[in-house]
């Protein structure tokens, strides 16, 4: 037995098991949404196509991404939103995306009562974004960015989204166009935005205003979250059932007493698809032990 056990130890120091994984998080109901925005363009998100310039901002709080817990190494790559069109023309914009955790769940308000715009935070994305509305008339249809730099998440956290779409002149606006992005019923104050025909959202910050946010200022203030689906990897370390980095006999012992209490404390369960089928079973026991012992 000592000698097995030994066995063990040196498996557990040699073995890695890592993959990356992607996986899905639906605010609102994504792959269904009902609810068209058809009100005032100041309150649009994540864009409107209306204006030659526009911005958001966007809190995702933890209550809203879940699904995240004990999966490690996670990094926010993909942003899609749903709208749906029935216009003839064709949007040109450049595109910035900046993502930055924080620990508020919502907009503060300074001593006069306005609501204030958190700093951009990390820029993850940028460039033209190019998009034919006649090829989509008439259907529902994704705004898809993908992330440059992909931004490092620890769920726990406030996902603030910053995203500006700026038209290559100022002339260059749908007035006359029929699109809207669906929204969350029901989660509003999550968003602002800004609009403008002649100046940045970028340029906007950097000004004397910076970070008020009034109607006057062409800024919408209690907007509702869209549709979105936000796309992350992360890393997962087959075996390593107990989280503590590493795979050894006490996986072992862990996936045993989990499969005979049920209790998940401490239980890494995305790690312990050991065979990578659908369940968690004794087979996944047997595997683990496969595991190390291969590796001697």
């Amino acid at each position: 037995m000592k000698k097995l056990l030994s066995l063990f130890f040196v498996a557990a120091m040699a073995m890695t098991a890592h993959a990356e994984f992607l996986d899905w998080i639906e605010v609102g109901d994504y792959y269904n949404p009902t609810e068209l925005y058809n009100g005032s363009y100041f309150d649009m998100a994540p864009t409107n196509f209306y204006l030659a310039h526009t911005g958001v901002q966007m809190i995702y709080t933890p209550d809203l991404i879940t699904g995240m817990e004990g999966r490690d190494g996670m990094q926010i790559k993909y942003l899609n939103f749903k709208f749906y069109s029935e216009s003839f023309e064709e949007i040109f914009r450049n595109a910035k995306v900046y993502l930055q955790e924080i620990d508020a769940t919502e907009f503060a308000i300074n001593e006069d009562g306005v609501k204030q715009f958190f700093d951009f935070g990390e820029l993850v994305a940028e460039g033209r974004y190019d998009i034919n509305l006649i090829d989509y008339y008439g259907e529902d249809q994704t705004l898809a960015l993908e992330m440059q730099r992909p931004f490092n998440y620890v769920p726990g956290k406030s996902l603030l989204v910053t995203i500006i779409f700026d038209a290559e002149d100022d002339d260059n606006c749908t007035m006359g166009s029929d699109y809207a992005p669906f929204y969350t019923s029901g989660i509003g104050g999550k968003a602002m935005t800004y609009t403008s025909n002649w100046t940045s959202f970028v340029d906007y910050a950097m000004g004397e205003h910076f970070p008020d946010a009034t109607a006057t200022l062409g800024c919408g203030t209690n907007v509702a979250l869209p549709v979105t689906e936000i796309g992350y990897t992360y890393e997962k370390m087959r075996g390593d059932v107990n989280g503590d980095g590493q795979v050894a006999i006490a996986d072992v012992t862990a996936l045993i007493d989990y499969l005979l209490t049920g209790d998940p404390t401490g239980f890494y369960e995305v790690n312990a698809y050991i065979n990578n089928d659908s369940s968690i079973s004794i087979a996944d026991v047997t595997w683990l032990i496969d595991m190390l012992l291969a590796e001697e």
